[in-house]
């Protein structure tokens, strides 16, 4: 989730954004990048009244009315379209070389899907393709694009958290590129942008989601194209045995590696056996409130997430609502009270995370936490991790952030990605005390 950042701010940030290109594997072309924040008007709408309602139910799982709502999207063009109904045909014959038919795909057109949260919380916002076979008309399926980050959160929690771990003693490169497993949790669910983008960038990466609430996880496969194969059965087992023909083209060699898993987080972490070398946790409540019990220093969540890292470069990434700016803070300074999710408790969560992540029972300066701010939104990133500095040089802030500065770069180039992770990693950088 995150919050709107003041309108003139907004418009400062605009008039000096910078719209890079990319290159995917599915497009085979270069165009902009289309989770620009420019494109945010046609995110939202221009007021509540707009967009079609494409899902609404009640949800007792503390989220209130559950709703997906779908506005047009400008891009991309119909040679884009072309490119990619021609790849669509293209998969479908190499998974299927016996038949001398090809698919026939037809690319219906693109849209944005918001999910609601009581009509006034945007939860997650993705871009979606409707494409179906021209012999049935029934086949219709939707698929999110997964290289498309929409909203800046998502961003800077993808930017922080793998310019961190590729910082540390884990061989990044090799997880790219599928040589070596990179295993990842996501508490929190949404719409499914950040594991979906994390499985098609890093062919290494396992990713594992745990979301609270079924309404959220049935929203996200009906109506925003996330691969309904991720979906598991309470008895981890896979909801869906085979996937469809449909799935299978647009997502083998992606699909395999999500689990998309419906448990209360802190069960979940107490009752797993696995060891992540990165956790993202975005998990807010239809009233806009992190729970308590995900940030309880005395809690059993963070003693048991604190076992379920990697110890020697395991990383966590939260997602924080701020209601202050953090540009009008003096870089360096420690955080004062005030800067809260919801303005109320962000420098308790911080310390909270260091304390038992990196610290309690181990040496003082076994690991690192540091904070950066959201552009445009009043979001921060919260970044704990183990082993990446130590002695004297944990306390040096510029020689802290120039690490990442050059590590990030490394890491955009990577995984050619459509935004630059520069932005994210500098903007009101401060260590957590």
């Amino acid at each position: 989730m995150w919050r709107r950042a003041r309108t003139a701010l907004i418009k400062s940030n605009l008039r000096r954004r910078n719209l890079r290109c990319f290159s995917s594997s599915i497009r085979h072309t270069h165009v902009e990048d289309e989770g620009d924040f420019s494109y945010s008007s046609e995110w939202w709408g221009k007021d509540s009244g707009d967009g079609d309602t494409v899902l609404r139910s009640f949800s007792d799982k503390g989220n209130g009315s559950v709703s997906v709502l779908a506005y047009p999207s400008s891009r991309p063009d119909s040679v884009q379209r072309e490119v990619m109904e021609k790849w669509l045909n293209r998969r479908y014959g190499e998974l299927h070389p016996e038949n001398d038919q090809s698919g026939n795909f037809d690319v219906i057109g693109y849209q944005w899907r918001v999910l609601r949260f009581n009509d006034f919380t945007r939860q997650t916002t993705v871009k979606i393709m409707a494409t179906q076979r021209k012999s049935d008309p029934t086949s219709l399926c939707f698929m999110q694009q997964p290289h498309i980050l929409a909203v800046p959160y998502i961003k800077s929690m993808i930017s922080v958290g793998l310019t961190t771990i590729a910082s540390s003693t884990c061989d990044f490169r090799k997880a790219v590129y599928g040589e070596k497993t990179l295993r990842v949790l996501c508490i929190g669910h949404g719409g499914g942008s950040l594991p979906l983008f994390l499985a098609s960038k890093i062919q290494g990466a396992v990713v594992h989601v745990v979301e609270i609430d079924p309404l959220v996880i049935s929203a996200s496969v009906q109506a925003m194209g996330f691969p309904a194969y991720a979906v598991m059965k309470s008895s981890n087992e896979r909801a869906i045995a085979h996937p469809k023909l449909i799935d299978e083209v647009l997502w083998k060699g992606t699909h395999e590696r999500l689990f998309l898993f419906e448990s209360d987080a802190e069960n979940f972490i107490l009752n797993n056996t696995n060891l992540y070398d990165i956790v993202f946790i975005d998990a807010y409540d239809g009233d806009d409130i992190f729970p308590h019990k995900l940030w309880d220093c005395k809690g059993p969540f963070l003693e048991a997430l604190r076992n379920r890292l990697h110890p020697e470069h395991g990383t966590v990434v939260v997602n924080l609502h701020a209601d202050a700016d953090f540009l009008d803070i003096e870089q360096g300074s420690s955080f004062p009270d005030q800067l809260l999710p919801m303005g109320k408790y962000v420098s308790r969560v911080c310390r909270a995370y260091k304390d038992v992540l990196v610290r309690r029972g181990d040496s003082e300066d076994s690991g690192l936490g540091y904070i950066v701010q959201v552009p445009w939104l009043c979001n921060a990133s919260l970044v704990v991790c183990r082993g990446l500095m130590h002695g004297s040089k944990l306390l040096q802030r510029d020689w802290v952030l120039n690490t990442f500065i050059s590590k990030s770069l490394e890491v955009e180039k990577l995984l050619n990605l459509p935004f630059s992770c520069l932005q994210y990693i500098k903007r009101g950088f401060m260590l957590v005390d």
